[in-house]
């Protein structure tokens, strides 16, 4: 009991340090940070027997809550934002999907790296919920944490300095975007109904990451059909949703874990490069398919750092309607295609390789 005291006191302050710096998802970042450090260190959460130290049940509801708030971004008035421009937004939406995809599999040829955790560790949007889904589909949710806040951590610290430095856009200040305003207590109320039907239907329909993926199809929908327009959930359950996916992932860690992961962070940081660069391609078509600006294009198809990218947008008086309807569109993509086509990959390798080991033993 002592030792989640521990934890749960330094994620607070560790959080609140890092809210007042600006790191997104700071909650969840110093999650696992904190509780990395302290497994390492021997200080951490014990297993318990052959149980990792953190229930499954506190997970389920961390992604439950998560999948709830993401649903909460979407509503009919963001997707107006895109007004004839959809097909375009989609395209480049399903283009960066792959890019990630084959950054995913490349990733996944190194021999620290299997090739299910490689694919979600470089898909390109969502990075807590890619993180969430991690355990639930069988990957290493240690990797995919670390590298996709790495991918986040690059992309957020350059976009100033591509804004600057190569559109030449003045940078004033802004404000982060939320959407967490409406009524609480009917936020409450959507909360639990979302989190319990979600999972179930989830279940009963065999989605993957039921926990996740179950609630926020739900969210979407009830937003959508304007039925949970006025609810919000409250942010103090995001935050606590956010610091057991960071526990969940950070507890796992140890000595050997770290070094191995250090191993595989130069190959990782390369892919991430070359993804964010080619996404920055992709926003220049999508510049001339829809006419809009090419900075706003870029700011629309970054791949990833989305609370950084609408600040940028707000601060440079970038057409922010198109920028938050092509950034969720992205981020919507990612977290529903992204772990079947994970999946898919990972059973095509594994198909592959038997049939190579049987054409072996054939010969």
């Amino acid at each position: 009991m002592l030792r989640w005291i521990g934890l749960i006191v330094l994620t607070g302050g560790a959080s609140l340090g890092l809210s007042a710096v600006g790191v997104p998802s700071a909650a969840l970042f110093a999650g696992l940070v904190v509780a990395a450090a302290l497994a390492i260190v021997g200080w951490g959460p014990r297993p318990r027997g052959d149980k990792p130290p953190m229930p499954r049940s506190i997970g389920l509801a961390a992604q439950g809550v998560l999948g709830v708030y993401i649903g909460t971004l979407i509503s009919p008035d963001t997707l107006a934002g895109l007004g004839s421009h959809w097909p375009a937004v989609l395209t480049m939406s399903l283009v960066t999907l792959a890019l990630s995809v084959i950054g995913g599999a490349l990733l996944g040829l190194h021999r620290r790296v299997d090739p299910l955790t490689g694919s979600l560790a470089l898909v390109a949007g969502g990075a807590s919920g890619l993180v969430a889904l991690a355990r639930e589909l069988g990957g290493d949710e240690r990797v995919v944490a670390v590298i996709q806040y790495l991918r986040v951590a690059i992309i957020t610290m350059s976009m100033p300095l591509v804004a600057i430095f190569v559109f030449h856009e003045s940078i004033s200040g802004g404000s982060e975007f939320s959407s967490n305003t409406g009524s609480q207590w009917w936020g409450l109320l959507m909360l639990a109904v979302c989190m319990v039907v979600g999972y179930f239907a989830g279940k009963l329909i065999r989605l993957p990451a039921a926990g996740l993926l179950g609630p926020l199809l739900l969210s979407v929908a009830g937003q959508l059909l304007g039925i949970t327009s006025t609810a919000a959930v409250p942010i103090i359950l995001v935050q606590l949703a956010y610091a057991a996916i960071g526990w969940q992932a950070g507890v796992g860690f140890t000595r050997a874990s770290l070094v191995a992961i250090g191993k595989i962070l130069p190959l990782a940081t390369l892919l991430i490069v070359v993804i964010a660069a080619a996404c920055a391609g992709l926003g220049a078509l999508l510049s001339l398919w829809t006419g809009e600006s090419m900075f706003d294009c870029y700011l629309a198809t970054t791949p990833g750092g989305i609370y950084a990218v609408l600040a940028t947008a707000s601060a440079t008086g970038g057409n922010i309607a198109f920028i938050v309807a092509a950034q969720m569109i992205r981020v919507l993509i990612m977290l529903f295609i992204a772990p079947f086509a994970a999946r898919g990959y990972h059973w095509w390798l594994r198909r592959r390789r038997a049939a190579a080991r049987d054409e072996l033993v054939a010969a």
